[in-house]
């Protein structure tokens, strides 16, 4: 056998092929000493002859069949004769062959992928708690790692070289029109506005003297000061009142006024030619300004500072938050069956592009692998995996020929 350098599982196979040779050898030396021991004794002697003579061509025949395989029997340079060693490139083609025709196919792997139940799986992994927050803690580290080693400069050149050169050439008018149709379809800026109307109250109720400031200097010449103190009372009124209602009143008017202006600037930004010009002339204008990109990297900056600290923080809102969402779809995916044919069909898609692209490279390792052998090492590698299991041809061979050759001498006894 070649020399190879062999773990503790190969340590095992090599005791379990030497073991099954000395037992298929023993048998061989078994039926010889049987057949000496009976030759030319009549009777039903020579009933066992017959059997050990027939044995020992079954054990010789299938020990060179075996050996064969392998190497060349006794050395002799007999045709056909060590197969593995002299055939490994195209016996390795072979495999490759068979291995992408039968089990890395496209059907065969996307069909395993839609019957194996993945997404169940998944989701019951990602239901415990343990198991959700090792993948956070994982990623966390994975990111907190990263996240240092993008420098200021090379988000900077990101920002100016690829990012704002992008969104200036990219039409962004529909986009935003979208954007904002379905933030007034939703109702998401009542909120906002109910924010402004009330800071707007609290600021113009504190701020009265500002109002008259404001005011004051319009009022005529020849108004007297005291009169001038009425209107400004009254314009302050006026003001909060109308404020307080607006603020007060889901159906008012001017809500609605601002609903009907937020939807009509929402279609002009997706069909009207003028108000798309504007918005993108505007859009370029900021993209363009020299302070844009600084301003994006420090930005950038400040929520990098802020992630690494939310990630490296075990008890940090970010966290926990991550350990609760893979919780969530580790249940939604034990309990909702139209997402788990969903996830399962698309992850039969994925593996069998992979399959489909790759397949072809990933199976090559097997040729590649096996032409790096010398032959003399790849036929001892297969030896050592499957040898164990050959022996029991020589052992078979052995009884099934001592049975044959038992058969034939009683039926030539018979005729």
């Amino acid at each position: 056998m070649a020399t190879l350098t062999l773990g503790a599982a190969d340590l095992v196979r090599r005791r379990g092929l030497r073991q099954m040779r000395t037992v298929a050898l023993s048998l061989l030396v078994l039926a010889a000493v049987i057949y000496v021991a009976t030759l030319h004794r009549g009777g039903g002697w020579g009933y066992l002859n017959a059997a050990a003579e027939a044995a020992m061509v079954g054990a010789l025949a299938d020990w060179f069949a075996v050996t064969a395989l392998f190497r060349r029997p006794l050395g002799l340079p007999i045709p056909h004769t060590a197969i593995v060693p002299t055939r490994k490139d195209s016996l390795a083609e072979s495999l490759e062959q068979f291995v992408t025709e039968n089990f890395l196919s496209e059907e065969v792997v996307a069909e395993k992928m839609r019957t194996a139940q993945v997404s169940r799986r998944v989701g019951e992994w990602l239901a415990d708690g343990n198991h959700a927050e090792r993948i956070v803690a994982e990623g966390a580290r994975t990111v907190g790692a990263a996240l240092p080693k993008l420098g200021d400069d090379d988000v900077a050149a990101f920002v100016r070289g690829s990012l704002l050169p992008r969104f200036v050439k990219e039409p962004l008018s529909p986009i935003a029109g979208h954007f904002v149709g379905s933030v007034v379809e939703d109702g998401a800026h009542h909120a906002l506005f109910d924010l402004l109307m009330v800071e707007a109250y609290d600021w113009l109720a504190a701020n009265r003297e500002l109002l008259a400031d404001v005011v004051g200097p319009r009022a005529p010449r020849w108004s007297p000061q005291w009169v001038d103190r009425l209107v400004i009372d009254r314009i302050h009124r006026e003001a909060l009142a109308w404020l307080a209602d607006v603020r007060d009143n889901q159906t008012h008017p001017a809500r609605r006024a601002i609903d009907r202006l937020l939807g009509q600037l929402a279609d002009d930004l997706q069909h009207d030619p003028d108000t798309m010009e504007r918005f993108e002339a505007w859009k370029a204008r900021m993209l363009t300004h020299p302070d844009m990109g600084s301003s994006l990297t420090a930005v950038w900056d400040a929520m990098r500072t802020a992630l690494i600290d939310a990630i490296n923080d075990p008890g940090s809102t970010l966290r926990a938050r991550g350990v609760k969402a893979l919780q969530d779809l580790g249940g939604r995916l034990q309990e909702d069956e139209p997402l788990r044919a969903k996830v399962d069909a698309r992850a039969a898609e994925a593996v069998g592009y992979v399959v489909r692209t790759y397949g072809a490279e990933i199976v090559s390792v097997i040729s590649d692998t096996i032409e790096r052998w010398d032959g003399r090492e790849a036929a001892a590698r297969i030896e050592l995996h499957v040898g164990r299991d050959l022996q029991f041809i020589r052992i078979n061979g052995t009884v099934v020929g001592a049975l044959v050759g038992l058969t034939i001498h009683a039926l030539s006894e018979l005729l």
